[in-house]
């Protein structure tokens, strides 16, 4: 009798253990999915592989689910230092520490890129290569970024499990310097089905935050009217939205759920114009309404853009 309970003791605690295992890696699939455009995003601007970044977040902020996460939308436990936002207070290496506090997740994400742009202790990184997943998460650890001395194994083990590194690509002028070769970055599509029969029930897993607004990227076979619908918007009210008169919805196209705001993410005060750029598609890259750019830069939705330009997207364009 005892040694029947010995055995199903242990096979308890096993399935409790598997059950928890497969939640972990179910969680870590969604924040992936949640957040490995703004990751791919600021990887484009600033060299920082998305990988890192990703593999980071999912570690420092146990999938978004830790007290500073919830509480404070910090993912990354960047502390204070000299931060003038606002702020969170909880028990970290030492008592009631001072951590960083945003109104979305997507602004930590922006700040840990720039918190590693400002500290010259991370400026090496820079030099290294944004496919070089293994050199970056050395190269943090060594810098002092964390304080557990398997950190940077952890990281790597995190991005060869979930296969981060096919986020990370060759980038032309990071901010952070490099002149890596360029290469262009294709999205990775996953595939949808069911729900009234058709390829749009995989919105939900394709639901992101820019700018701290839902959005979806479409696909072929989206509509304005397919999205409305699942969604319960109006159509007309969707594509006012999207700053839409007309039905098209391009393959590859933000589609925001909720109004766009008037100026972009802090972090992104401009936009370097590429080849085939326009305003509309800058608008919606960064979740600003399109009539909020046009004036604070002085153009019409019209306007042929000049690659290199600068498109302002927080305030208004100098004039002089």
């Amino acid at each position: 009798m005892k040694n029947r309970r010995i055995i199903f003791n242990v096979l308890f605690a096993s399935v409790l253990l598997a059950l928890s295992s497969l939640s972990y890696a179910q969680s870590r699939r969604e924040f992936v999915q949640q957040y490995k455009h703004i990751a791919i995003r600021e990887m484009e601007r600033t060299g920082i592989p998305a990988s890192i970044t990703l593999a980071q977040g999912i570690l420092e902020s146990a999938c978004g689910e830790s007290e500073l996460a919830r509480k404070a939308n910090n993912h990354f436990g960047i502390k204070c230092h000299d931060w003038t936002g606002d702020t969170y207070t909880m028990d970290d290496d030492a008592k009631d520490e001072c951590f960083r506090k945003y109104k979305h997740p997507e602004q930590s994400w922006i700040d840990h890129s720039e918190f590693l742009l400002s500290r010259p202790r991370y400026a090496g990184l820079f030099r290294l290569k944004s496919t070089d997943y293994k050199a970056w998460a050395r190269g943090l650890k060594a810098a002092g970024y964390a304080t557990n001395p398997k950190y940077a194994d952890l990281l790597i083990r995190i991005i060869e499990e979930e296969r981060l590194h096919q986020y990370d690509r060759y980038i032309k002028h990071p901010v952070g310097g490099g002149g890596e070769l360029s290469m262009e970055l294709k999205p990775v599509r996953g595939h949808g089905h069911g729900h009234h029969g058709h390829e749009e029930s995989g919105y939900r897993k394709r639901e992101e935050m820019r700018n701290g607004i839902l959005c979806i990227e479409a696909r072929a076979g989206d509509s304005y009217a397919k999205i409305a619908d699942y969604y319960g918007i109006k159509v007309k009210r969707l594509m006012q939205y999207n700053d839409r008169s007309d039905a098209a919805l391009p393959v590859g196209q933000m589609v925001y759920l909720k109004r766009k705001k008037s100026r972009a993410a802090r972090g992104y005060e401009f936009h370097r114009v590429k080849p085939g750029d326009d305003l509309y598609g800058i608008s919606q890259q960064y979740g600003v309404r399109l009539k909020n750019l046009c004036r604070n830069n002085y153009l019409s939705p019209e306007t042929q853009l000049n690659e290199g330009e600068k498109i302002y997207l927080r305030k208004k364009a100098p004039l002089f």
